[in-house]
């Protein structure tokens, strides 16, 4: 393991480990001689203490960590001195290791350390014999299946936290793409058919042509300045431009001048007492409303449009019928273009309803329903 992955926090942490272990030894290895009837010698207290301290870089080195708490702990065990707490210095140290390291470097180690345990089941002053064998396995297969449990709930919390911060990503960059979508989307719309108004008229009737084309440089000039602004929504590290009003509601009369100066009568009718509406709601009403006259333009022929809300207690209903094509011609592809479907997916994500389809004089026809309490 990078030792430059263990922080101060760790390190003190290990270091006391170590030092509980190390008096644990000191204190435990003699009452545990005492109770199996083996003595202690010279060289018990000394390997004792250099499996328990080796514990204090477990984390930053744990595969040297591992072999020098096995070496100590199978001299220990071969020179036939006591079970006793060594044995936690060494389950800490497998442990260490499981979860630490990869899974197939840690099983290697833990192979290795289980080996190395077993010599004094054959070989030492007093070797236990075959019976030996099973607890000796223990003291191996215990730590590194906790171990590795523990390293698979940390990758798999770790999996989990990618995965939610690359959704949140997915969802700003849709949330960015379908309000960039929208103003784009209608400014072009509205300045190809201003622009096609000033050519057809611009040999015959100049002075109309004039008006189409200064029709195109205030729609654009409004389409640049509501793209600023939700840009500058987006970039929240600069602060937003003060004179710019946020897109709602309150700019629909200029969004219809704009598509009545593009040859698209609109009429707005309200049901009703309009009042001040969460900053959401406003938003989203005003894209609707922006994106279905868009949708006219482009696809509904000569035709009128109407708007209509209704304000009610604990919903706002935002309606656009045109008398234009039906659907059936409308896109020019078969299914719902991308402007529906980012109505309905911002419809919905403030838990309103959203229908589109064949108007009831024909036509087309856009509703969207908007509760207003829980966006509230």
């Amino acid at each position: 393991m990078d030792r430059n992955r263990t922080g101060w926090g760790d390190r003190v942490f290990d270091a006391v480990v170590a030092l509980v272990l190390l008096a644990m030894g000191l204190v435990g290895t003699g009452p545990a001689g005492v109770n199996e009837g083996i003595g202690t010698g010279r060289a018990t207290y000394p390997l004792v203490a250099v499996a328990a301290l080796a514990l204090a870089a477990r984390r930053r080195w744990p595969l040297a960590t591992l072999a020098v708490v096995t070496a100590a702990t199978t001299a220990y065990l071969v020179l036939g001195y006591p079970y006793g707490p060594i044995l936690l210095s060494f389950l800490v140290a497998v442990y260490t290791v499981a979860a630490y390291l990869p899974l197939r470097t840690a099983a290697v180690a833990g192979g290795v350390a289980l080996a190395a345990l077993l010599v004094h089941v054959v070989v030492g002053v007093r070797p236990p014999g075959l019976l030996g064998a099973m607890p000796a396995a223990a003291w191996v297969v215990v730590p590194f299946a906790v171990g590795t449990t523990v390293r698979l709930g940390r990758e798999s919390t770790a999996r989990s936290r990618v995965d939610e911060a690359r959704r949140l990503a997915d969802a700003e960059r849709l949330r960015v793409a379908r309000e960039v979508h929208d103003v784009v989307g209608h400014g072009l719309a509205a300045i190809h058919l201003q622009a096609e108004i000033a050519l057809h008229l611009l040999a015959r009737k100049p002075e109309q042509a004039e008006a189409a084309l200064t029709a195109i440089s205030r729609t654009s000039k409004e389409a640049l300045d509501e793209l600023r602004v939700t840009l500058t929504v987006v970039r929240r590290d600069e602060a937003a431009d003060e004179r710019a009003p946020a897109p709602g509601l309150a700019q629909l009369p200029q969004l219809r001048d704009r598509l009545a100066g593009a040859g698209v009568p609109v009429t707005v009718e309200v049901t009703g007492e309009p009042r001040v509406l969460p900053v959401a709601v406003d938003l989203a009403a005003y894209r609707v409303v922006q994106e279905s006259l868009t949708n006219v333009l482009r696809h509904a022929g000569p035709a009128t449009a109407t708007v209509r809300l209704r304000y009610a207690a604990d919903e706002l209903t935002v309606e656009v019928t045109d008398t234009g094509r039906g659907p059936a011609s409308r896109a020019g592809r078969p299914g719902p273009g991308y402007g529906l479907a980012g109505m309905r997916e911002r419809v919905g994500a403030l838990g309103g309803s959203f229908t589109a389809g064949v108007g009831p004089g024909g036509g087309f026809r856009v509703s969207a329903t908007l509760p207003l309490e829980e966006a509230a």
